[in-house]
């Protein structure tokens, strides 16, 4: 797949660097804030071996690797840059449903494949769009700030719905390419916001046949 406008890198990433982050060791396993990794993670990290720093997998004043992650959709799957031309891997299984709206029968996408030789050949997929994370913030401070041992439990969880609804028009305001996502982790205890940039130009470039 790729997206359009073009996204330039500063530098570029080993899409096989890429693939090894995904990989969840079975002595590490759960969900790793990647604005926490400096200073929870790396340490640790590097007495096995990584090489990488923090501010390689996460930064938002520098190109990091979390610039070449997309999530596609609502986040019902991710894809990897792999040029500065906005081209983009995804899996099989994540644009079948894209491959199989372009396909006819005169046209048999999913069994025999499709490959756009030309820019112009490419099929713009509607209604996929992909975002790209540009921080995280710990709203916690906010958050505790305004609920209180006195409520209830229904009053608390309402309070912090609310609370989500304004810190996410506050992050992305009027821009139609801005979207946020709340979050409460580590058992109610920390929220925190997850901001994204939207692109919705995203077009249909390849796909191996099936056989």
């Amino acid at each position: 797949m790729r997206i359009l406008p073009k996204l330039h890198m500063k530098k570029s990433l080993s899409l096989a660097v890429l693939l090894l982050i995904a990989i969840t060791s079975q002595a590490h396993e759960g969900m790793w804030l990647l604005n926490k990794i400096k200073q929870v993670n790396e340490a640790e990290m590097r007495e096995l071996g990584f090489k990488l720093t923090a501010e390689d997998i996460y930064s938002i004043n520098q190109a990091s690797m979390k610039d070449a992650v997309a999530r596609l959709g609502g986040g019902f799957c991710t894809g990897e840059l792999v040029s500065s031309e906005g081209l983009m891997l995804t899996n099989h299984h994540c644009g079948y449903d894209a491959i199989q709206g372009f396909s006819s029968v005169e046209h048999d996408y999913l069994t025999d494949g499709f490959w756009a030789m030309t820019r112009d050949q490419e099929l713009v997929v509607p209604g996929l769009y992909v975002s790209f994370l540009d921080r995280i913030e710990d709203v916690t401070g906010k958050v505790m700030a305004e609920l209180n041992d006195g409520m209830s439990e229904e009053e608390r969880e309402a309070k912090i719905g609310e609370l989500a609804r304004t810190l996410v028009q506050e992050a992305t305001g009027d821009d139609p390419n801005k979207s946020a996502n709340f979050k409460t982790m580590f058992e109610g205890n920390e929220f925190y916001l997850f901001i994204y940039t939207d692109y919705r130009d995203v077009r249909l470039v390849g796909a191996p046949p099936e056989s």
